[in-house]
């Protein structure tokens, strides 16, 4: 799939949601069925809501976009916290917690930017 202009954000937000996507499914296996529901939810969303931005119709409705894609980003760091902290989850990737950091500095950024320009 190619991005718009080597977009760094939206690549890196697919990358996660096909990682959450795996993730999810090893969760139902062990029968978490919640949980991976949640976390598909919520953990596909912010690519979604990243995507959508691409397109606003302006600079606020931009800065909308995305800051509703860092609520769902909050969203995933909860859901991957009881993952990681719970005694019925066993083999807790690690490297979601990477990936999702790295999207909730870059969201951050951009946010912070965008304001900025008003």
């Amino acid at each position: 799939m190619e991005y718009r202009k080597e977009n760094i954000i939206l690549k890196i937000s697919v990358e996660f949601a096909l990682v959450i996507i795996d993730y999810s499914e090893q969760l139902k296996v062990h029968k978490h069925y919640e949980i991976a529901s949640q976390l598909i939810r919520s953990g596909t969303s912010i690519g979604a809501n990243i995507w959508e931005a691409q397109s606003s119709e302006s600079r606020k409705d931009f800065g909308h976009k995305l800051k509703i894609a860092d609520k769902e980003a909050k969203e995933v760091e909860y859901w991957l916290l009881l993952c990681k902290s719970s005694e019925h989850i066993k083999n807790y990737d690690e490297e979601l917690d990477g990936k999702l950091l790295s999207i909730q500095k870059l969201l951050s950024r951009i946010i912070s930017t965008n304001k900025s320009r008003g």
